[in-house]
């Protein structure tokens, strides 16, 4: 496994204006929208964990990634998958990287409203949800 730090622009508003995206139409429909969406949601992840967490990215050699990893001061790892969908699912190697890494948490962060029990004990649910999962660590 391989952990390296990954690069967001902090401010997906920043983002957005140096795109010249004015409206939420506009971001639905460009390329950017599932990036905006995962480096908005992990800076709201980080920012919502206890201090001391360590986050980083992920990702093996054989390509099983994690898009946030947190290590909370007790020593719990939480494996946190993003995805920009309301049908939730997290790929193979999501759950590969997360045996690799012996995640206590595995969580799926998408766009909709509903907590959804998923398959390898996978919780999907929205980011609200998953701020305040974290904020009572």
């Amino acid at each position: 496994m391989v952990k390296s730090p990954k690069v967001y622009i902090r401010d997906p508003g920043l983002t957005h204006a140096l795109l010249g995206i004015e409206t939420q139409e506009d971001l639905l429909g460009h390329p950017v929208v599932g990036g905006s969406w995962e480096g908005f949601c992990i800076e709201n992840l980080i920012a919502a964990a206890p201090r001391g967490t360590e986050a980083s990215f992920c990702r093996s050699s054989a390509g099983a990634e994690i898009d946030l990893v947190l290590k909370l001061p007790r020593g719990q790892i939480w494996g946190i998958e993003i995805k920009r969908t309301t049908s939730p699912k997290v790929t193979r190697g999501f759950h590969i990287a997360a045996e690799e890494l012996d995640v206590s948490e595995r969580i799926l962060v998408y766009a909709d409203e509903k907590d959804v029990p998923g398959q390898g004990g996978v919780r999907a649910m929205p980011l609200i949800g998953a701020l305040a999962r974290l904020s009572s660590e």
